[in-house]
């Protein structure tokens, strides 16, 4: 035969909470092996916000800092890039240009992806690793600019 007993309200969430400290806890990600996959999908969502909130910043203060005095014309931006020191340009133009590289040469290997080529397993490693290098040389070739 089975009894219950009546718990008062209070005592009865003391009780749960017990139980739920005995429960074993479910898997999360930290038992899968980190996967070349995860990160490049992870970085194309990071670039993407950041090269797409540069343009929001710059839009928004274009519109709303103008009115103020603040000169946001490209004419004027240019002139004081032009006044800064090599090293604040290489620190400006460098999580910029591997942004766009990153983004821009992810663009191309989902396109391969769309036709239907380069999606096995070794497919997408080797595109992956494809995407990396010509981050790496894009980027460096858009800080000599």
């Amino acid at each position: 035969m089975i009894t219950t007993e009546s718990v008062p309200a209070s005592s009865a969430d003391s009780i749960l909470a017990s139980q739920r400290l005995n429960r074993p806890v479910s898997p999360h990600l930290t038992i899968y092996q980190p996967q070349l996959t995860w990160y490049l999908s992870m970085t194309t969502r990071i670039t993407g916000v950041g090269l797409s909130g540069i343009f929001y910043l710059y839009t928004i203060g274009y519109v709303f800092l103008s009115p103020f005095g603040v000169d946001m014309s490209i004419a004027n931006i240019s002139r004081k890039w032009g006044e800064m020191g090599t090293a604040v340009k290489m620190a400006v133009k460098a999580p910029i240009a591997a942004m766009f590289g990153f983004h821009f040469w992810n663009g191309v290997r989902h396109l391969v992806w769309d036709t239907g080529r380069e999606l096995t397993v070794r497919g997408v490693y080797r595109t992956g690793y494809g995407v990396l290098g010509l981050t790496a040389a894009s980027t460096l070739g858009l800080l000599v600019l």
